[in-house]
């Protein structure tokens, strides 16, 4: 080095300090949009939720049980309710209950009918009207017992299963419509008796979207049976 070379001469310069730039006032507004607020959060879980609920409902009534025995005879067929119109007679529904469960006695699956289902959706007892409808139809009263107290499908199985013991008897056929089959099975198999469940046909065709919707309503009852009904509706047999 030069002994006349300064101390430092061949430094490189310092570079200026670069000063934080400031948000641009859109960036700003960008960025809080981007963060969802705690009632969208809440909103999305609250769907979330519910979807899962409904697979959850879907999924019990795709592998609901059935039946708990291979019999092909029982003590009784079991025919759950459904409202009658608002002059007492009997709906399609009804009607198509009735009148499968009559021809299950005739092919000799049981000897005695149990109808079930009290006065739900007006003042006609939904057991009374069917036993009527399965009399017109051939069924002795002497085969025919009634339950009209029921006001539910938990109630159908628990009441039912009441006569049942009364009567010494400990198996059943349950006769229902082919959407309503499942959640039946669900319900029996918590019943200590051997059963099966029997769709019946319905008396006319029915277009493809009342079948689904059918279905769906059956679903979101379904889940009311799992997450509510099932402890709170609770009945004893």
């Amino acid at each position: 080095m030069d002994a006349a070379t300064p101390s430092g001469a061949h430094r490189r310069p310092r570079r200026p300090r670069r000063t934080r730039q400031a948000r641009h006032p859109q960036a700003k507004r960008f960025g809080s949009r981007a963060r969802l607020s705690w009632r969208t959060r809440a909103i999305l879980l609250a769907i979330l939720l519910g979807l899962g609920l409904f697979l959850w409902g879907y999924l019990a009534r795709r592998f609901a049980p059935l039946g708990n025995t291979s019999r092909t005879h029982f003590d009784a067929i079991v025919v759950l309710g459904n409202p009658a119109d608002s002059d007492g007679n009997p709906t399609p529904t009804q009607l198509a209950r009735v009148t499968e469960a009559v021809h299950e006695y005739e092919r000799g699956v049981a000897g005695h009918l149990i109808f079930t289902g009290g006065a739900v959706e007006n003042r006609f007892a939904e057991a009374d009207v069917m036993a009527r409808t399965a009399q017109a139809q051939g069924i002795p009263a002497s085969a025919i017992a009634t339950e009209s107290h029921a006001r539910n499908t938990i109630e159908n199985a628990c009441y039912s299963v009441r006569i049942m013991k009364e009567r010494g008897w400990s198996s059943a056929e349950v006769v229902s419509s082919a959407s309503h089959i499942e959640r039946a099975g669900l319900i029996f198999s918590q019943m200590p008796i051997q059963w099966r469940v029997h769709a019946a046909p319905p008396v006319e065709p029915e277009p493809a979207l009342v079948a689904e919707e059918q279905g769906l309503l059956e679903t979101l009852k379904t889940v009311r049976y799992l997450v509510w009904a099932r402890q709170i509706d609770q009945c004893e047999p």
